[in-house]
């Protein structure tokens, strides 16, 4: 990766504040926590661990997401790129004598199959698995075996309520899907891992107990699952995969000293033993989670976890944007900024919790923000408006000046980030003022605009 490395040769050490902006900024610190917390908890709950890699879509973040020898390097990706770029790090994995998995996080796109294979045969068997909900995908199977000579693994996808892909509990067999799949597995062309759910209905939970919930429904619906259909699974060895960032948080719980809840025990026995050994087969469940490395507002609004600080403390992502103007003297009915970032640098995704699309971190600051925050109020493609959250706050004159730098959490990370090909990675356990950057780490979103970078750099 000679491109990533002239990045890296060129930025580390300097100050962040001098990049070109828009950019976007990791602090190394805070992930780290984040990761090792869940791999605390999984290991806790005795459960297994899957790790998404689309908010981040990078190997450096994917490795400290599963940085525990004791755990099976298993992933989740949207992308054929974000497999690809995974594959040293699988190849890492294997050498430590673990078991490798990337699942292929959406319904089998038939177009793929060939690229899925080749990546398959470069890392090894059992090493891709892939989604269906559908029978016509169940032909394309042979397509990946006839390149590897080893069969697919497979996870049906279950709908518990999210609606977005994948089959009622009580309709797996969807005009013979099961059996068309019990004749692939028969042939050698498929190997059955178990069934797979994601239900993002816990974002919209604003308590712990509400988002454990939703991880409680989404556990029984593949259950139900499991149960109606078994006849069609030969194999007694299954997976119950389920999960989203706020759920996989929820469980965080488990930790603290003291707090108990009816629905947090209610989980912990389901996790333990999801079937209580009335069923023929042995079932494990599977956790799967991705953004929660990084988090953001969207995922602070969930307030999953009981002891969580503020976005200061907790959100590893943000966009560093410059000042264009201000308006504090009269111009507007109230004193208004405009910032060199849009659409295009932050995504617009809405947050239930407020009205704007980003909020404004205190970081250099000339004086400490008052309670009131700024937000990102209104926003077009390259420029957006910042204001008080507060309109109690419109007598007082906004605290910025043109061409200060500023730093923004955006409302949703993976969106935001999808934006840029490379982060400047800052550790605010080295610098308290997560100033310096320490690394670039590049993603998988597309071309590493390396010339760009370098030509517009700071002389």
């Amino acid at each position: 990766m000679a491109h990533h490395q002239d990045l890296r040769e060129f930025y580390m050490g300097k100050d962040v504040g001098d990049v070109p902006k828009p950019a976007l900024v990791l602090d190394a610190a805070i992930i780290r926590r984040h990761c090792r917390t869940m791999i605390r908890t999984v290991k806790e709950l005795g459960v297994g661990f899957r790790a998404h890699v689309k908010s981040h879509k990078t190997a450096e973040i994917a490795e400290m997401q599963v940085d525990d020898k004791s755990l099976e390097g298993n992933f989740i990706a949207s992308t054929i790129l974000e497999i690809e770029t995974l594959v040293p790090l699988l190849k890492r994995l294997k050498a430590e004598q673990r078991n490798v998995n990337v699942l292929y996080g959406i319904p089998l796109v038939p177009s793929q199959v060939i690229r899925l294979a080749k990546l398959a045969l470069e890392v090894g068997e059992g090493s891709i698995s892939v989604m269906i909900d559908h029978p016509d995908q169940v032909a394309y199977l042979p397509r990946f075996y006839s390149i590897t000579n080893f069969p697919v693994s497979v996870f049906i996808k279950v709908d518990t309520g999210y609606h977005r892909a994948g089959l009622p509990p009580t309709s797996l067999n969807k005009n013979g899907l099961l059996d068309k799949l019990a004749d692939a597995i028969k042939q050698g062309y498929a190997r059955l891992l178990g069934i797979y759910s994601h239900s993002s209905l816990s974002y919209a939970g604003t308590t712990p107990q509400e988002v454990v919930g939703h991880l409680i429904t989404e556990i029984e619906g593949c259950k139900e699952a499991l149960q109606r259909h078994l006849q069609f699974f030969p194999e007694k060895d299954l997976i119950i995969s389920v999960g989203a960032t706020p759920q996989a948080i929820s469980t965080q719980n488990i930790l603290q000293d003291g707090y108990s809840s009816p629905q947090l025990s209610t989980l912990r026995n389901l996790l333990k033993s999801p079937f209580a050994n009335d069923l023929e087969a042995r079932v494990k469940v599977e956790i799967h989670a991705g953004v929660y490395p990084l988090l953001d507002m969207q995922q602070m609004s969930t307030n999953a976890k009981i002891q969580m600080g503020g976005p200061e403390d907790e959100i590893a992502i943000s966009v560093l944007a410059e000042v264009c103007s201000v308006y504090n003297d009269g111009e507007r009915p109230r004193p208004e900024a405009l910032l060199a970032a849009g659409t295009l640098a932050l995504g617009r995704e809405p947050c239930p919790s407020y009205h704007g699309w980003g909020v404004i971190s205190s970081w250099r600051q000339s004086a400490p923000l008052p309670s009131a925050r700024l937000i990102v109020e209104r926003i077009s493609q390259e420029h957006s408006i910042v204001s008080w959250q507060d309109k109690q706050a419109d007598s007082s004159e906004i605290p910025l000046s043109v061409g200060q730098v500023v730093k923004v959490y955006p409302n949703h990370a993976c969106v935001a980030a999808s934006f840029y090909s490379f982060y400047f990675v800052v550790d605010s356990d080295q610098d308290p003022e997560a100033a310096k950057i320490v690394d670039v780490w590049v993603g998988s979103s597309g071309s590493y605009m390396t010339e760009v970078a370098l030509h517009s750099r700071p002389q």
